[in-house]
């Protein structure tokens, strides 16, 4: 072997995962090489793992990398696509209505931002139709989305111009002397994350009046190339409304000024009417229960949600009625496995309903509720077959609570005459507490880290692990969960607005450990990116029984077993 002078090389080299390499000059962009690299499957590039770390595609490349796709079919496109038609809708209302500011409030199930206009106003149909064909012809322009450096104090300046008070709220403690912001068309913004490098990426979208507001439109990861049909959410609205008018109550309406009330001592009573709001939720659903002498409570929702402790703790409600709740095991009536169905992989599915004897759990629930006794079955994780327990009948104030990721499918009850006398909740922690009115945090990401903090105390688990886990986790959800969420009489908030801020002290040394140079790597920087916005609070200050305890730790309601079960010895 033999070692020779070489002249500077004035080419770099990308490699594909699917084996192919292409040279470009040195400072090509990461777009330049992904058009020549295309087309790929999986829809539309978004950016690139360069190395496996997340660029945009605008970014120039200084010397030869691994370079990994990202297209609208993976969840930092879809990302990155819905954060910059955000900034296409804003700079185009920018110009068609300056007198007007719009906050993106929460997302849509189908597909969507649900969107309001400062002052109470509301667009037109006909307002509408101009801001529409306006981000169209911006779209049509082809028009650059870059990255500006200005100094920190015209950053300011500027947010506050907007009227935007929570963006200069937040950045005023900002460290460095600057702030990196995208311009469009002469308009700046700040936004959490990566954005395209032109507009004529934007071309999906749609604009719909809805409520006080209207509905910014996308694509779905699950089928990116074209929009859902429309699907009216009132009660999932609701919901989200109802959380807004909490903040207004607690005096926290964003994260600038859940910080400020940390750092002015007003902590303990942001904790207390937060836990307030729940307790009364609960009481509320209890006295319905009672009210409708249900006797059936059936509840679902998804991971990390808070079940566990939000069943519990409504069994304490229902107590204060005179009523008992008797649990009912959902997975004590899986079939044995061998008779499990596999998915696709071959796998045994143990989340799809067929896992279940839906003909005994039916037969079982007709014979309580008609005073029967049943011989409860017991199903053993560790042999996979079927055992049976006691004995069980029920009285008139017995209340069955049932809880599992079926709870609201229509299958699980059939057609029984005793429908009428079951309630259902599904419970859900649907965040409404955004970094400022551009900037929305997902309700899936209170979820991530609710079960990161949980693995990790509980389970043994490493963030790694859990993040690993979590695509197959929301496909799961999405597949069993999510489409039955309207069968449910009630949805139940589990979110509680300073959590963020105490589980940030949580999950920070967690997500740290995740290894360099990984997937996983990739997802754990962007949680610590949004959550380097939320001062710490001590876990001290949450009450014993609140439902965050169920991840954090030190839950009163662990060891709390309120069931009143009439049954003889196993």
């Amino acid at each position: 072997m033999s070692i020779t002078p070489a002249s500077p090389r004035q080419t770099v080299q990308i490699r594909l995962p699917d084996g192919r390499a292409f040279d470009g000059p040195v400072g090509a962009t990461i777009e330049q090489f992904m058009l020549a690299a295309a087309p790929f499957p999986g829809g539309r590039i978004m950016a690139a793992l360069v190395n496996y770390k997340l660029r945009e595609l605008s970014r120039p490349l200084t010397q030869d990398a691994e370079l990994i796709p990202i297209t609208t079919s993976d969840s930092d496109g879809m990302r990155i696509y819905r954060r910059s038609l955000s900034f296409l809708m804003i700079a185009a209302a920018h110009e068609c209505f300056p007198d007007h500011h719009i906050t993106v409030e929460h997302s849509l199930p189908f597909g969507g931002y649900y969107c309001e206009v400062n002052n109470g106003a509301s667009f037109s149909t006909t307002d509408l139709a101009r801001l529409d064909n306006r981000m169209r012809e911006l779209v049509a322009a082809d028009l650059p989305i870059q990255q500006v450096q200005v100094p920190l104090d015209e950053a300011l300046s500027l947010f506050r111009n907007w009227q935007d008070m929570e963006k200069a709220d937040l950045f005023a403690k900002r460290r460095k002397d600057y702030l990196t912001l995208y311009e469009l068309n002469g308009v700046r913004d700040y936004f959490h994350g990566f954005m395209v490098p032109r507009t004529s990426y934007l071309d999906l979208f749609a604009l719909r009046r809805y409520s006080k507001g209207f509905i910014l439109q996308y694509p779905r990861r699950s089928d990116p190339t074209r929009l859902q049909p429309f699907e009216d959410e009132p009660r999932l609205a609701q919901v989200f409304q109802e959380y807004n008018s909490w903040l207004s109550i607690i005096g926290v309406p964003s994260v600038a000024a859940l910080n400020r009330a940390i750092s002015s001592g007003r902590s303990q009573e942001v904790v207390l009417i937060a836990e307030a709001l729940h307790d009364r939720q609960l009481a509320n659903i209890a006295n319905q229960i009672a009210d409708r002498r249900a006797r059936v409570v059936l509840i679902s929702g998804p991971t990390s949600a808070g079940k566990t402790t939000f069943s519990k703790r409504l069994a304490v409600q229902l107590m204060t009625h005179g009523l008992q709740p008797v649990a009912i095991g959902m997975d004590d009536y899986f079939i044995n496995r061998e008779l499990t169905p596999r998915d696709e992989k071959g796998n045994y599915d143990f989340e799809t309903i067929a896992a279940l004897d839906l003909p005994l759990f039916q037969t079982h629930l007709g014979q309580l509720l008609t005073g029967e006794t049943i011989i409860q079955p017991r199903y053993n994780f560790h042999t996979g077959q079927r055992e049976w327990g006691g004995s069980l009948n029920i009285g008139p104030e017995h209340v069955l609570l049932i809880e599992g990721i079926h709870g609201l499918n229509p299958l699980l009850v059939g057609d029984m005459p005793q429908r009428q006398v079951m309630y259902r909740i599904f419970i859900s922690a649907f965040t409404q507490l955004n970094l400022d009115r551009h900037n929305r945090i997902p309700t899936t990401d209170t979820r991530l880290l609710r079960r990161i903090v949980r693995d990790a105390a509980h389970r043994g688990y490493s963030a790694t692990d859990t993040i690993r886990r979590w695509p197959s986790v929301r496909r799961g959800e999405k597949r069993h969960i999510f489409p039955n969420q309207n069968n449910a009489d009630l949805f139940f908030n589990s979110a509680l607005v300073y959590e963020l801020s105490v589980l940030k002290s949580l999950a920070e040394p967690l997500l740290l450990q995740v290894e360099s140079g990984t997937l996983e790597r990739v997802e754990a920087n962007r949680l610590m990116a949004f959550l380097q916005w939320f001062d710490p609070l001590s876990l001290d200050y949450v009450p014993n029984d609140s439902i965050l305890r169920e991840f954090a730790g030190g839950s009163i309601m662990e060891a709390f077993k309120p069931w009143r079960i009439k049954t003889t010895t196993d």
